[in-house]
């Protein structure tokens, strides 16, 4: 399996965009192990990661994130430790690690060696990691879908819908307290769909409700709200934050004031 990975970034001219490539192997292969865990009966996968696999959003993602939808059969330690058992069998030199305190649970998976290996680093011991967030209290109102995937290799998902994955990426947009690039690329993407994907505005309220306070925001409203959010962005900060993960750099050029401004106000 690890010579499987190398042989992906083999050749490639673009340090940046094999490091993104290396990634998206090792999250394949953490997904594939929870499966085997029957890790996807109770949780969810989300955010963009999800919408890379799914929907084969044209971005490469850092993080997995999951929520989860019910409590029986929840192991996120147990997974967590089977992950590193199955790095360690496919030849690879994992540090594995588990936080529970909080209600977003994390994980890390760090590799030592890989991107040296792969000729993207000088430093032996400089590491490739994944974060892993699971959500142990998400707003009500999501739903899910099951499917297969193929991805490097195949695995089994229960995942947010559609409209679903658009509420929590409007609810990103609208109170992360920083400009994060994947939101708004992500936003853009939802939005030229076609036909047009209407948002889960139960789950957005209730995301909302949670984060903000009851009733201080209506979700029914959510395109005016965007619209006095992406007053106050700073657009080129928003572009330098993204191009390093997109399939087409280029495609940077897309997160403009006319462009999301227009998207806003189609039906």
């Amino acid at each position: 399996m690890k010579e499987e990975a190398l042989a992906l970034v083999r050749g490639l001219s673009d340090p940046g965009q094999a490091v993104n490539r290396l990634r998206e192997y090792l999250q394949a292969f953490v997904l594939r192990s929870f499966h085997e865990r029957e890790a996807f009966r109770p949780l969810a996968f989300v955010g963009g990661t999800a919408l890379r696999f799914l929907h084969n959003l044209p971005r490469f993602s850092e993080d997995l994130d999951f929520s989860l939808v019910m409590d029986e059969g929840y192991a996120g330690q147990e997974w967590m430790a089977q992950v590193k058992r199955d790095l360690v069998l496919a030849g690879f030199s994992p540090e594995v690690t588990w936080n529970d305190r909080k209600v977003v649970h994390i994980g890390w998976v760090r590799l030592a060696g890989l991107l040296h290996d792969a000729g993207l680093s000088g430093q032996p011991a400089e590491k490739l990691a994944i974060k892993v967030e699971i959500d142990t209290c998400p707003p009500a109102g999501a739903r899910c879908e099951r499917r297969v995937v193929t991805r490097h290799v195949t695995f089994l998902l229960q995942y947010y819908d559609l409209p679903s994955l658009l509420a929590g990426k409007l609810h990103a947009v609208l109170t992360r307290k920083y400009d994060k690039g994947r939101d708004w690329y992500d936003l853009v993407w939802h939005l030229s769909q076609r036909p047009p994907v209407a948002p889960n505005l139960s789950l957005l309220q209730n995301a909302l409700d949670q984060t903000q306070g009851a009733g201080r925001h209506n979700a029914l409203c959510w395109r005016e709200l965007v619209r006095k959010r992406l007053a106050t962005l700073n657009l080129q900060a928003v572009r330098n934050d993204i191009t390093p993960f997109l399939e087409r750099p280029q495609d940077g050029a897309l997160l403009t004031l006319e462009n999301l401004d227009g998207l806003l106000r189609s039906p």
